[in-house]
């Protein structure tokens, strides 16, 4: 993978899959690089780095050989297979139910203060 049409593709793919499954708009791995941190667990995000650095080196020719093709493999195929198991209805099915919990708890906490303020001035 050190030929830098097919590190473009593959970069090119996972830009694709990182802007479906996360939300991420970005153009190169380089500007995509503060949003997959916050999102992606950390041995993956190491593997996105690892992709990322290697970036300009693919761009010039003779630097394009001090790359190490396996690490990049190995790095991309790591992100592919977490990108890919992201379910995305799960993804928000969860954001719906963790501020339903929430709002939940809150009420609770409402309802609870409110008993103990009309307990204490007597009214209860």
């Amino acid at each position: 993978m050190t030929e830098p049409q097919e590190f473009e593709t593959v970069s090119a793919g996972l830009l694709v899959l990182m802007r479906d499954k996360l939300g991420v708009r970005a153009r190169t791995l380089r500007d995509a690089r503060t949003p997959a941190k916050r999102l992606l667990p950390r041995k993956v995000f190491r593997s996105f780095e690892t992709l990322q650095k290697a970036e300009p080196f693919l761009a010039h020719p003779k630097l394009a050989r001090t790359v190490d093709p396996t690490a990049i493999a190995m790095a991309s195929k790591a992100l592919r297979s977490h990108l890919e198991a992201i379910d995305i209805a799960d993804r928000r099915k969860g954001w719906w139910l963790g501020l339903a919990g929430g709002l939940a708890f809150n009420l609770l906490l409402a309802c609870a203060l409110l008993l103990v303020l009309l307990s204490w001035r007597g009214i209860l």
